[in-house]
């Protein structure tokens, strides 16, 4: 699928790239991690055909730079950072469906399932659009086309938990049949979504290895959190989370994505002093003691 041989790249004498060789298969989950300036976003750029590099790139043969209008048709890309596009949605979704000789339709779909009202925004400049809609309407083009690779560059960044949970279920769908790249410089936020991991640091690889593959990026968990008192601080966070409180805003429940477990563990763990006790149970399998965890 993608060969990348040797791979260096400099700005101004600067090395950002050292040599880098990596292979990635159909089937690949790839999380690419490291802190900011790793390197990260520079190989997705040479990747996309975008900088010139020493070395090789080869997308199932095709050399990027090359053949960057073949090569893009088979990716689909999202970027950390949206475009500062004027272009009215319409009529980006509409150039972007011609590019990728897909339809408009497909993509508003997309659009629909993620919470975007497209016929609210159809004639809003693209960068007029709030950060969670343009995310939403990037990753919809991304999605909403027959794609060899995904390639996402912090992906869910900008996106409400209602809407990270369906991203993760459009994920669940194309999982064998794209090869993935998510890149991130945590990699708490990607775990549950690859099997593999390559973690980039000052230009190197200095890790890459597969991982354990056992969470359904489609799974939802039911969660109980119980505080030792309440806290308006807490409420404001968890509402954002789509939770409801009970009893005086003691006892909290609400459903967590699968693949953002972790992250949700993670803005728990803000509030530990206040938290008695955590329940989180497989919404499909309630009652195996397989998938049910209680923190008291």
């Amino acid at each position: 699928m993608i060969s990348i041989q040797g791979v260096s790249k400099q700005f101004r004498r600067v090395s950002v790239l050292n040599s880098i060789d990596l292979d990635i298969h159909h089937g690949d989950r790839v999380a690419l991690v490291g802190s900011n300036g790793a390197g990260k976003t520079t190989l997705i750029r040479c990747l996309l055909g975008e900088y010139n590099y020493q070395g090789k790139i080869e997308i199932d043969g095709l050399e990027p730079g090359a053949n960057r209008t073949r090569v893009l048709k088979r990716i689909g890309f999202v970027p950390q950072l949206s475009p500062p596009l004027k272009m009215p949605v319409g009529q980006l979704i509409r150039f972007a469906a011609g590019v990728c000789q897909s339809t408009p339709d497909a993509m508003l779909a997309i659009c629909d399932q993620l919470g975007l009202d497209s016929a609210e925004v159809w004639r809003r400049p693209f960068n007029k659009l709030s950060g969670g809609q343009k995310q939403k309407l990037l990753i919809s083009i991304a999605l909403g086309r027959d794609t060899d690779l995904l390639v996402l560059d912090e992906p869910a960044a900008n996106l409400d938990p209602e809407a990270r949970h369906t991203f993760f279920q459009l994920l669940a769908d194309r999982q064998q049949h794209a090869a993935m790249i998510i890149s991130s410089h945590r990699l708490d936020e990607v775990a549950a979504l690859v099997n593999r991991v390559v973690e980039l640091d000052q230009g190197n690889i200095v890790l890459n290895d597969h991982v354990a593959d056992q969470i359904d990026l489609a799974s939802v968990l039911n969660c109980c959190l119980t505080l030792t008192r309440a806290d308006a601080a807490f409420a404001e966070t968890i509402r954002e989370w789509g939770f409801v409180d009970s009893e005086g805003g003691r006892v909290w429940r609400g459903d967590i994505a699968g693949p953002d477990r972790l992250r949700f563990l993670g803005v728990l763990s803000r509030y530990a002093a206040l938290i008695k006790g955590i329940e989180l149970a497989d919404s499909q399998k309630e009652g195996s003691a397989d998938v049910q965890a209680r923190i008291v």
